[in-house]
């Protein structure tokens, strides 16, 4: 069983559903699009935007799911785990925990306290192990049955 599984597809053929179908590709640009800012920023010593650009890649991924789970535009949320209820995403715990943690570190990357001890939180090794962990979800998440077209 994979470690990451969306509900199943209806197959509705109307305009509607075409519209949401383009949204939910531009969600998934705009995801790939971070992820590729996410690497240069890691190249660059950039570490906080590493963590900020991957929280990025994972809640635009999720957007995707959701414009298909529920023929919506998504919430204008960034809690990564309200997004994964509503597009019925099913993560394993070890994934799970890792959308738990940078949810709670996309908060502070947003709106930093205090950037010194930030930049100090976040070190080269930290921040390559969350854009590999981020990558694994982004590609968990596009492995389901809605995104799989």
């Amino acid at each position: 069983m994979s470690s990451c599984q969306s509900s199943a597809f209806s197959c509705q053929q109307n305009e509607e559903l075409e519209i949401m179908k383009k949204e939910a590709k531009n969600w998934l640009d705009m995801a790939e699009y971070d992820l590729a800012t996410a690497k240069q920023m890691l190249k660059t010593s950039r570490y906080v935007y590493v963590i900020f650009m991957c929280h990025l890649a994972i809640e635009k991924t999720l957007k995707a799911i959701v414009c298909e789970e529920t023929d919506k535009v998504p919430p204008k949320t960034h809690d990564l785990i309200y997004l994964a209820n509503l597009g019925k995403i099913k993560l394993s715990s070890n994934l799970l925990d890792f959308v738990g943690i940078i949810n709670n570190a996309g908060i502070v990357t947003r709106y930093p306290e205090d950037l010194a001890e930030l930049i100090h939180s976040y070190p080269e090794e930290i921040a390559k192990q969350y854009l590999d962990r981020t990558l694994e979800v982004v590609e968990c998440i596009k492995q389901g049955p809605k995104l799989k077209k």
